[in-house]
C-alpha cells in the first residue's frame, strides 16, 4: 500500500491567509502582520540560498492550491508562456516595487504632516474603496495606519490577481511571476554564483 504523504504544521498555512484578510477587514492595523510574508522569504533565501519558504510555507500559494485543486475552482490549463518569462517576471517586480515605493511615500507624507490619513483601500492600484470601518483611531501615530491601508491594498490586490489567474489557468500560476518569488530566486542565484568555485 502506498504511503501517505507526511503532513506538517506548515501545510496548513493557507488558513493564515484567510485569517490575515479577515483581521484586516475589521481592523486595518492587523495589516502589519503581512510583513512576515515579506521578510521571511528574504531571510530564508539569504540564509539558506534556496526557496524553501516559497515551496513549503507560502500560505497564499497553498490557498490557491486548495481552492484550485481540492475545491475545483481552477480550469487547470497551462498559462501563456510569457507569464513565466524573465522579462515579464522582472517587469512585474519593478512595477510592484514602484507601487510599494509609492505606498511608502504616502506613509511618509502622513508622518511628516504633509498629508492626511486616507482610510481607503486601492484595488488593482486604481479603484479606491472606502474602508473607514476598519480604523477608529489608535494609540499609534497616524502614519502607521496609512502604511497599514497601503500594505493591505497591495496584499489584497496581489491575492485577487492570483485568484484570477488560478481560475483561468493552473492553481499556482501566480507563483510563476510572484514578486517575492522573483526576488528570492534572484538572491539564490547570486548566492550560488558566489559559492561556485572559480574555474
Amino acid at each position: 500500500m502506498a504511503n501517505k504523504k507526511n503532513t506538517h504544521w506548515y501545510d496548513y498555512l493557507w488558513i493564515w491567509s484567510i485569517v490575515y484578510f479577515a483581521l484586516g477587514f475589521f481592523n486595518i492595523m492587523f495589516a502589519w502582520l503581512g510583513m512576515i510574508d515579506f521578510i521571511l522569504p528574504l531571510i530564508f533565501a539569504v540564509a539558506g540560498g534556496n526557496k524553501w519558504f516559497c515551496n513549503h510555507m507560502c500560505g497564499r500559494g497553498q490557498l490557491f492550491w486548495v481552492l484550485g485543486r481540492k475545491l475545483k475552482c481552477s480550469r487547470g490549463k497551462a498559462a501563456p508562456r510569457w507569464m513565466a518569462s524573465t522579462g515579464f517576471r522582472y517587469g512585474f517586480l519593478v512595477f510592484f516595487l514602484t507601487m510599494f515605493g509609492n505606498m511608502l511615500f504616502q506613509t511618509y507624507m502622513v508622518f511628516a504632516g504633509a498629508g492626511s490619513l486616507r482610510k481607503a483601500i486601492k484595488l488593482f492600484w486604481t479603484f479606491r474603496v472606502p474602508w473607514e470601518w476598519a480604523y477608529h483611531g489608535s494609540v499609534l501615530p497616524a502614519w502607521t495606519a496609512q502604511f497599514a491601508f497601503g500594505f493591505y491594498s497591495l496584499m489584497l490586490t496581489s491575492t485577487l490577481i492570483g485568484l484570477i489567474v488560478m481560475a483561468l489557468y493552473k492553481e499556482r500560476t501566480w507563483c510563476s511571476f510572484c514578486p517575492m518569488g522573483t526576488m528570492t530566486q534572484g538572491i539564490c542565484k547570486l548566492k550560488a554564483n558566489k559559492t561556485r568555485p572559480a574555474e
